[in-house]
Order: structure tokens, then C-alpha cells, then sequence
């Protein structure tokens, strides 16, 4: 379809009555915006394709086209649907091409017709249409009628409608009611609707009767803005005239040696400017800012924005900045004393402070904490400031959905402020603090913008040297601010976001770290909170680490710290009762204090088994043993996986099962196994879900001993991915997994090869305590894990091959291996 556009410089003129029949089929132009009226000779502007075509088919035949107006002006391409029942036939007086490929076309009105039945769409739409005859009523009332609407159409001009000139002359000369009608719906400013209402009344009475209506609407619609304008203009002159007047005050106050208050406000703050020591575009700013306030009326309700908007200003510390400390051993033993562990994080922000102190003018990275609740990312932000000796600003993202958030908003609305960039800078009050950004990972977006993207330019070092806020409109140097932002998942977080930024991640705490913080942090902490002593209330560690493995599964320290506050009001409230003058808390005493444990955590077996071996599991709450059973039934091969196993777990099941079916000769297994009997593979806690494929060598290992009826070592844990040729890949969480291994009481552990270099991070005691086996074959791993002979069993008391079962209780602890 083609774009209809009604030029308003050309005035339709009134044509006679035309006697050529009325085809019953023409092509049909959309038009967008208008409606034309029979007797009118109108321009129109023709550009979609359609329309274009059904003006070449109408110029080969008798030229007549029937104008039809569209019902949603926003449709580009519209339908039969989308288009009015009632149109105007008109004939194509002339057409003139356009150099940007539209063509001008003057049209002149005939008849209203009805249209029928699209004949067709493509390639332009053609209809049957049928001819409306017009319904003359002639007497007092249509001639008052008459009277009234050409009125009212004057009326509208002299309020000041923006009408073509002739447009009431014409108006005056017809007689027609029915053309006087559509003449004036044409010209008047009023709804397509209306007008389209116009066109489909037959009546000539009822269309004068819609326009009286409309028009008088539209009258006193103009008559409104008339009084609100004098009123408007009413008001700025009374406040001209009090300008003048105060003006004219001051300058006597002046001659007579007084001063008024508001003078020595607007010269106090042009003091403060100077003094400020701005650069010299925000001084410029400001001055003028200054002098526009000077000029302004007090009672002006533009004085407040301009006052808040210069003592914003004058907050920011354009030139007042800390003086950096960079003695590196003294910030090493800052973080020591504020942190336990943490390692790598440390090393990290030492090196950052060294190439600081070497060289002052290289712009630093944006350093991001990623890692679990509870870990330590905020309170090392401030312990890097203490460091430093800069100030601490901390500002939360957690749910920040509005743009202006980051940027601010426009003086323009009311209450605006400036964004949290500007605001934590007037809080720390140098230009140059440790400035932490919590919870980068829940920003949202709406309508109102994407606050991730405005972060865009306050994190990079290349460009935040002029950071520009909507309601200080002043370029602002971030280049010295020291950005630290935190999350808890990385994924979340931008990509064009996390390229500015230096990730650095946040393990969970293991067991042995979680107690020394115990020690050295949260248990003096909640003492001094609930008024004890270390006297009065002692915790030993095997106490503190029942704590942890009980009563806690987290990867930070919070609900341990908040164990231990428990544990204390409980002693604080038998003291105050004195009913009890000291406690020693043990793993025995604690469940007086906290009740049953909540948690269990892996006990390695009691004796070998056939059909059972013990896995490695890592979860974000540290490591764990899990157990995989595998018993055989009668059946038809199939392979039964349960225990809330995800799709990378479960393929590691099915992986294990093709190795050994591929491996049953060498392994001494009848190679047609499969076709009788059912596998069913079990890893207990169902209601925990578990993923991964370091289970892969496990499975494999349970599923040979249920084969082969040789039980697995009780002693041994392992953890690897196995391929379907029996290779054994590396795996993650080594560590965590290890030191599970350790508290289950575990002898030995077996790892793929590629992992030896993981035992750098595995404290020394408990390397000392196990035993490590590395290995790159499956073969290797059923070597180390199963008896050399079968488990001699009774036909009595054990069922043959295919329809063993094995049963042990549910492990309780939490896994997801990975």
C-alpha cells in the first residue's frame, strides 16, 4: 500500500456534479490520515507500493479509484480489514512523479460509495462497490442548521485555527447543505472518526448536526486556552513588575549604605566557588548558575532549584583527596589481621597497591569479587580502604531498575537529584576513596532503563575521567576512585559490563578455615556483642567444628556466626539468672544449647561391599562423600538411573555402562549380560539434586563389582570423568573434595593424573593423613578400588548374580558433583 499525505497548502476546490456511471469494480487507494469528500478536488501524495500500482491500473482505464480511509494510521501495509465500509469515488485529474520515488496526484471526488467485496489484494487492492444516494431534507431546521454550522466555522477561525484563508469564503458561497457539510468536515481540525462520520451519513441534516457538534467542542476547547493565556501572560507581567520594583529597592538600599541578606548569601557563595578550586568549566558554570540566581525574583519558585543545584556543587570534592598510603608490608598486615585465609585475594590487592606505589599515574583496573554469600567480598572492600588509608563508600545494586539511580535526573523534574556516583563522593568527601559497588549481579531493567549500561562509563578507566551525571550536566573525574564491585554469579552480569572489569573469585571457606575465623573473629565478636568474657564462656574447637558440620551447610561464615550468638545469648541469660557462672562448650554440651544436629555430613563404610563404591561430590557448601549402589535384576537390558540425577550425571551413567559392556571379556564378564538382566544405578539423598560428570569413574567401579562380584575397598574414594575407551579426565572442586575424604575417615583417594598439580592447595596435614593414587585408565581405577577375587556368598543367603540387591541406609548430606 502507498503512504497518503494531504498537503494543506492546496485548497480543494468545489467541483460540479459529474454524470459518468459509477464502475462497479475500481481499484482502492488506502489513505492515511484523511478523509475526501465527493465534489472536492484534492492532492494526494502516493508512495507504497501497492498504492502506486492501483493508480497505474486506474490511469490505463476510465481513471476513477475509490479513496478510502485506514482505521489505524500506524499499519504501513493495510488490509481489507484495516480499512473503512464507506469511500469516495473519485477520477485522477492529474499525476506528477516525484524525485524520491512518490507521485503527486490531484483526485477529485465523485460519489460516496459502499464498498461491497474486495475483488482481490494483489498486486493492489480492487473492489465492488455500490453508490450511496444522498438523502436531501430541505426545510427551517436544516437551513438553521446551515446558519449555525457556518458559525460556528468562523468562530474557529477568528479563535485563531490554523485554517487556509478561502476556507470561509467557500463555505459562505455554497448552498448545498450536503456539500457545505463535507466542506467543512474537510477543512476543520477535528478526529478522523468524526469526519469518517460525516462521510457515511446519507443524510445531509445528520452530517450539519455532527459537525454543530463537534465544532462547538472545538470551540470552547479554544476558549479555555485563550483565558489560561491571558492568564499566563497576566501573571508574568505582575512578576516583571516585581523584578523592576526590587531592583529599583536595591538599588536604593544600596545608595544608603544597607545591605539585605539575600546580597550576602549570593556573595558568601561566590566565595565558596573561588575557594573551591574547580576546574575551570565547572567554575564557569557555576558563576553563571550564580549570577542567573542573582537576577531572579525571591519569591521565584526557580530559586530553590538553583541553590540545591549549587550547593550540590560545592559538595563535590573537586580537590580534596586522601593522602594514599602504599606501605605494602603495613597493608599485608592489615588484611591479615582483618581476614583469615583469602590467599589469593590478598596477593591480588597487594598487587595493586605495589604497582600504585611504583607508578602513580597508571590508571588502575576495576576489581570484582565474585563468589558466595558470607565470604568475606564487602568487609575486604573496607579492609583495602583501612589499608590504603582512603575512605569507604559503599553503594548497593541489588534491585536498582532506574537509570537515574547511576546517572541522576534532569533539573527539568521536580525532586530531581544527583545518582549514587555523586552522592557517595559528597559522603566520602574526597575525590579519591575505595568506592564498592555491592551485588552487581541484581541490577534490573525496565522501561526506565538499563543501569547495567549506565555503569558502562563509570567503570572504565579510559573513560570515566569525565563522567557526565544528568543533574550536575559537568564532566566529573572518577579516574582516581578505586571501583570494587561484588556478586554472587557471574553469569548474570553483562558481558560488555564484565569486560571492564578484573574478576577475581571468592571460594567458600573449608572447614579448617571456618574454624580458625571461629577462633579469631566471630567468637571474641559475639563475646564483647553479648557482654561475656572468654572466661565466662569457652569454646574448644571440636565444639566449634560440630558447629560447622551440623549445624551449618554454608559456603560463607554467617550462620555459624550466627550459632555462636545463640550459643552466647543462652550462657549471657543463665549468668544473669545466676544459675550458671562459667560454660565449656563441647561437641557433647553443644546440643543442650542448639538442640540435634540438622545436617549429617559422609561416614566412609563400615566394610567392602559388592555393588557400592564411594564418590567425591563438591557443592557450593564445600565437598562431600556420596555413595553409588548399582544392583542387577532380571530384565531386558535396560538401565535405571534414580537419586534427582541431572542430564550430565545420568550420561555418565550410561557412559559407565557402555565401557563395561565394551570391556566384559577383559573384565570376565559374561559379554551378553545386558540381555538379561536390568542395571540400576542409585545415588542415595534423592531429594538433593546431584550433576556432573566426576561421578563417572565411581559409577563405572560399582557397576564392575556388581558384575564381577568383587567388593569395593571401603577405604578408597575417587572422582574422575570416565570416556567411553576408558580414559580418565580431570575434574574440579579437588580440594574440597579431598578434605571430605579426609573427615570421612577415608585412606585413599584416586585422582586423574591432570589433577596432581590441584594438591598445591591441600593443607599439609592432610596430605600427610591420605594416601593419593593418580591414574589415566579405568583399569587403573579397579585395579586400585576392587578385591582381586569374588566374595565367596552362600546360594542360601545371597540370591544368584541376576537378581542380587543391594541395600544400604540413604546418605543425608548435600552433593552436586561437578
Amino acid at each position: 500500500m502507498a503512504e497518503m499525505k494531504e498537503t494543506k497548502v492546496v485548497t480543494p476546490e468545489a467541483a460540479e456534479p459529474r454524470s459518468e456511471p459509477v464502475s462497479e469494480e475500481a481499484p482502492v487507494l488506502p489513505t492515511r490520515g484523511a478523509v475526501i469528500y465527493p465534489y472536492l478536488v484534492v492532492p494526494l501524495f502516493v508512495g507504497r507500493p501497492r498504492s502506486i500500482k492501483a493508480l497505474e491500473e486506474t490511469m490505463k482505464g476510465n481513471r476513477q479509484i475509490v479513496l478510502v480511509a485506514q482505521r489505524n494510521i500506524t499499519i504501513d501495509d493495510p488490509g481489507p480489514d484495516d480499512l473503512y465500509d464507506v469511500g469516495t469515488l473519485g477520477e485522477v485529474v492529474q499525476t506528477l512523479p516525484l524525485p524520491d520515488g512518490t507521485i503527486r496526484v490531484m483526485i477529485e471526488g465523485s460519489v460516496r460509495v459502499q464498498i461491497g467485496r474486495y475483488v482481490h489484494t494483489e498486486p493492489f487492492l480492487k473492489a465492488r462497490v455500490d453508490t450511496m444516494e444522498e438523502v436531501e431534507q430541505p426545510g427551517i431546521e436544516t437551513e438553521a442548521l446551515v446558519r449555525n454550522v457556518v458559525a460556528q466555522f468562523e468562530r474557529l477561525i477568528n479563535l485563531g485555527k490554523n485554517l487556509p484563508s478561502d476556507a470561509l469564503e467557500s463555505a459562505r458561497r455554497i448552498t448545498d447543505p450536503g456539500r457545505l457539510a463535507d466542506l467543512i468536515s474537510y477543512y476543520a481540525q477535528i478526529p478522523v472518526e468524526v469526519k469518517q462520520q460525516v462521510l457515511e451519513s446519507a443524510s445531509q441534516r445528520t452530517r450539519l448536526e455532527i459537525l454543530a457538534s463537534v465544532l462547538n467542542r472545538e470551540i470552547e476547547i479554544l476558549e479555555v486556552e485563550r483565558k489560561i493565556s491571558s492568564r499566563v501572560k497576566q501573571e508574568m507581567e505582575e512578576s516583571q513588575k516585581e523584578f523592576y520594583l526590587r531592583e529599583k529597592m536595591k538599588a536604593i538600599q544600596q545608595e544608603l549604605g544597607e545591605r539585605d541578606d539575600r546580597t550576602g548569601d549570593i556573595e558568601e557563595l561566590r566565595g565558596r566557588i573561588k575557594e573551591a578550586k574547580m576546574p575551570e568549566e565547572v567554575e564557569e558554570r557555576s558563576l553563571k548558575e550564580l549570577d542567573r540566581l542573582e537576577r531572579m525574583p525571591p519569591a521565584s519558585p526557580e530559586v530553590v532549584v538553583v541553590r540545591t543545584y549549587l550547593d550540590w556543587l560545592l559538595a563535590m570534592p573537586w580537590s580534596k583527596r586522601s593522602e594514599e598510603k602504599l606501605d605494602i608490608r603495613a597493608a599485608e598486615r592489615i588484611l591479615n589481621e582483618d581476614h583469615y585465609g583469602l590467599k589469593k585475594v590478598k596477593e591480588r590487592v597487594l598487587e595493586f597497591l605495589a604497582v600504585r606505589k611504583l607508578a602513580k599515574d597508571v590508571k588502575g583496573p576495576i576489581l570484582c569479587f565474585m563468589g558466595p554469600p558470607g565470604v568475606g567480598k564487602t568487609s575486604i572492600g573496607r579492609s583495602i580502604a583501612r589499608a590504603t588509608g582512603r575512605e569507604f563508600v559503599r553503594m548497593s545494586l541489588g534491585g536498582v531498575r532506574d537509570e537515574g539511580e547511576i546517572r541522576g535526573h534532569r533539573r527539568t523534574y521536580v525532586g530531581a537529584l544527583p545518582g549514587r556516583i555523586v552522592q557517595g563522593l559528597k559522603t566520602a568527601g574526597t575525590r579519591n576513596p575505595v568506592f564498592m559497588m555491592d551485588e552487581v549481579d541484581k541490577i534490573g531493567v525496565d522501561f526506565r532503563g538499563d543501569p547495567a549500561s549506565a555503569l558502562l562509563e563509570v567503570l572504565d578507566p579510559e573513560q570515566n575521567n569525565a563522567f557526565s551525571d544528568h543533574y550536575l550536566e559537568v564532566p566529573l573525574d572518577l579516574s582516581e576512585v578505586m571501583f570494587i564491585t561484588t556478586g554472587n554469579l557471574l553469569d548474570p552480569v553483562p558481558p560488555a559490563l564484565k569486560d571492564r572489569m578484573e574478576v577475581i573469585e571468592f571460594p567458600g571457606y573449608i572447614e579448617d578455615e571456618k574454624s580458625k575465623i571461629a577462633q579469631l573473629f566471630l567468637v571474641p565478636k559475639q563475646l564483647k556483642n553479648h557482654g561475656l568474657s572468654a572466661k565466662q564462656l569457652r569454646f574448644t574447637e571440636s565444639g566449634l567444628r560440630t558447629i560447622i558440620r551440623e549445624y551449618t551447610r554454608e559456603a560463607g561464615v554467617r550462620n555459624l556466626e550466627r550459632e555462636v550468638a545463640s550459643i552466647c545469648r543462652k550462657v549471657a541469660k543463665g549468668i544473669a539468672q545466676e544459675k550458671v557462672k562459667a560454660a565449656r562448650l563441647t561437641s557433647r554440651s553443644l546440643r543442650k544449647y542448639l538442640g540435634e544436629g540438622r545436617f549429617r555430613y559422609g561416614i566412609a563404610e563400615k566394610e567392602d561391599e559388592v555393588g557400592v563404591a564411594t564418590g567425591l561430590g563438591w557443592t557450593e557448601f564445600g565437598g562431600d562423600i556420596l555413595f553409588v549402589e548399582v544392583t542387577l535384576m532380571k530384565g531386558r537390558g535396560n538401565l535405571l538411573l534414580t537419586g534427582h540425577l541431572g542430564d550430565v550425571m545420568q550420561e555418565s551413567g550410561k557412559a559407565a555402562l557402555s565401557y563395561t559392556r565394551s570391556r566384559a571379556a577383559d573384565l570376565g564378564i559374561d559379554e551378553d549380560f545386558y540381555r538379561r538382566m536390568d542395571v540400576h544405578i542409585h545415588v542415595p539423598a534423592g531429594q538433593i539434586p546431584k550433576d556432573g560428570p566426576s561421578a563417572g569413574i565411581t559409577m563405572a567401579t560399582a557397576l564392575v563389582s556388581a558384575l564381577t562380584r568383587r567388593p569395593v575397598h571401603r577405604n578408597v574414594a575417587m572422582t574422575g570423568e570416565v570416556t567411553l575407551r576408558g580414559k580418565v579426565l580431570p575434574v574440579g572442586g579437588v580440594k574440597e573434595k579431598v578434605l571430605a575424604a579426609h573427615r570421612a575417615g577415608i585412606k585413599m583417594v584416586v585422582l586423574p593424573l591432570e589433577n596432581k598439580r590441584d594438591l598445591e592447595e591441600i593443607p599439609s596435614h592432610v596430605q600427610e593423613d591420605l594416601k593419593f593414587r593418580f591414574v589415566e585408565r579405568m583399569e587403573e581405577v579397579l585395579e586400585i578400588a576392587l578385591h582381586n577375587q569374588p566374595r565367596a556368598e552362600k546360594a542360601a543367603r545371597r540370591p544368584a548374580p541376576a537378581d542380587q540387591e543391594t541395600v544400604r541406609p540413604v546418605a543425608q548430606t548435600a552433593r552436586s558433583v561437578h
